[in-house]
C-alpha cells in the first residue's frame, strides 16, 4: 500500500477565554483559570490506498476531509492513530501559501519550487514550461501584489504540477482561473493519474469525484461515514 491510514484521530484544544496576551494567558494558565474544549475534528479514520489509485474525500464544510489531507502531508501530527506513506509526496492544498507578493512572478517560481524541495538546476530547466503553462506572458516579471487572485493561482498550479511525484494531494484544485484554464488543469491532473500517480483528491464538485476517482471516502463529522467503489458512495451521498 502506498497510503496507510489507522485509526486517525485529531483533536483541537479550543478556548474561549478572552485573553489579550501572552503574560495574561501564561497568568492565567497559572493559575489555573483557563478553560479548554475538546473539538475532534477526526475520529479512528482508517483506509488504504494503492500505487496508482484515486482516491476520492467528499463530505460536508467542517467534516474533516482538509484535516485528514494535512495529516497525510505531514503538516499536522494527529492526536492518535498512525499513518504510513511511501513516496514522494506533492500536497497541492493551499496555493500561493508559499509565495511572497513583493516578489514577481519569476522569483516566486524559484521561492515556491524551493519551498516544495525543486532544485535550482530543475527549475531552470523547467522553467520555460512553467510560464507557458500558467498562461501569464509578460506578467512573470510583475510583482505578485499586482496580480489578481486567478493569476496566482495560475502560477502555483504550474508550479506543483511541474514533476510526476508518488502521491499527489489536492484540494479543489480544480476551481483555478477561469474555465479555460479549469479544463486545462484538469486535463493535467488526468494527465497525473495516467502517469501511475496515487491521488487522494477533495472536491465539493461530485461530477468530478465520479468522473476522476476509483474510490470514495465518505466523512461526516470527523467519522468515516462510508468507504467503497465510486458510484456506490456517490449515490448514498447524494441520497441524504
Amino acid at each position: 500500500m502506498v497510503i496507510q491510514a489507522n485509526n486517525i484521530s485529531m483533536c483541537y484544544r479550543m478556548t474561549y477565554d478572552r485573553v489579550q496576551s501572552i503574560k495574561e494567558y501564561l497568568v492565567q494558565l497559572v493559575k489555573g483559570n483557563i478553560k479548554y474544549e475538546e473539538f475532534w475534528a477526526l475520529r479512528d479514520v482508517s483506509f488504504e490506498v494503492r500505487s496508482g489509485e484515486v482516491l476520492g474525500i467528499i463530505g460536508h464544510n467542517g467534516a474533516g476531509k482538509s484535516t485528514l489531507l494535512k495529516v497525510i502531508s505531514g503538516i499536522l501530527k494527529p492526536t492518535a492513530g498512525s499513518i504510513s506513506v511511501s513516496g514522494t509526496v506533492v500536497p497541492m492544498l493551499e496555493l500561493g501559501s508559499g509565495f511572497d507578493f513583493d516578489l514577481t512572478g519569476r522569483e516566486n517560481i524559484f521561492l515556491n519550487g524551493a519551498i516544495l524541495g525543486y532544485s535550482e538546476e530543475f527549475l531552470n530547466d523547467k522553467y520555460d514550461e512553467i510560464v507557458e503553462f500558467s498562461e501569464l506572458g509578460n506578467f512573470i516579471d510583475v510583482p505578485l501584489r499586482n496580480y489578481s487572485s486567478g493569476m496566482v493561482m495560475r502560477l502555483a498550479f504550474s508550479v506543483a504540477t511541474v514533476v510526476n511525484p508518488d502521491i499527489l494531494i489536492v484540494d479543489e484544485i480544480l476551481a483555478v482561473g477561469d474555465a479555460e484554464f479549469q479544463e486545462k488543469s484538469k486535463k493535467r491532473m488526468l494527465e497525473l493519474m495516467g502517469g501511475g500517480t496515487t491521488v487522494l483528491f477533495v472536491s465539493h464538485s461530485i461530477e468530478q469525484i465520479r468522473e476522476m476517482c476509483d474510490q470514495v471516502l465518505w466523512l461526516d463529522h470527523g467519522q468515516a461515514k462510508m468507504l467503497g467503489e465510486t458510484r456506490i458512495v456517490c449515490d448514498a451521498y447524494e441520497g441524504v
